[in-house]
């Protein structure tokens, strides 16, 4: 085996993987799956943890982590895929950010590991054994990874940006009452 079909191979086993976690989690928030809330769940999850308007964030998270997932996992569109699923993981590192770092405190540390796992995929491109390499690499261009990345930054900043700010006013109201 060539060091270029073991780094083929490598890409594969991580985007599999990586895309299922991410899928698995995103359809916890859409549909219930495997224990999670669904789409009312998470809305109430969304508008306790300060994201709003919270139905609008519950649907963005999971289609995010799901379709993120899935088209990682597939090596289809993979700089918009890695993107996608690393802003998503943006939010969800600013919910846990407060926790510290590690998981086992309810840290960042794992929707961090998953977003900048996601990111180096789409970076990295999705190797030979992927929909990109079949489809030869339509929509993998060097502009389509600047333009995913750039998007997805603005939107996380945006989303994570207008969380703070409400729950400053939040926490404003609360001192008064």
């Amino acid at each position: 085996m060539t060091a270029l079909n073991r780094r083929d191979l490598g890409l594969l086993v991580l985007r599999v993987g990586t895309g299922a976690v991410l899928a698995a989690h995103g359809t916890q928030k859409l549909a219930g799956w495997f224990g999670g809330g669904g789409i009312q769940g998470t809305t109430a999850a969304m508008e306790a943890m300060g994201f709003h308007p919270p139905r609008h964030s519950a649907v963005a998270a999971g289609v995010g982590e799901t379709g993120g997932g899935i088209l990682l996992a597939l090596g289809l569109a993979t700089p918009a895929a890695g993107a996608a699923a690393a802003g998503t993981m943006a939010g969800a590192v600013a919910v846990h950010a407060p926790a510290g770092f590690f998981a086992m405190g309810g840290g960042y540390e794992y929707p961090a590991f998953l977003g900048f796992t996601a990111a180096a995929i789409g970076l990295a491109g999705a190797g030979r054994y992927s929909v990109d390499h079949v489809t030869g690499h339509l929509f993998d261009k060097p502009w389509t990874v600047a333009l995913a990345f750039t998007g997805s930054a603005l939107a996380a900043a945006a989303v994570v940006g207008r969380r703070a700010k409400g729950r400053t006013v939040q926490e404003g109201e609360d001192e008064e009452a």
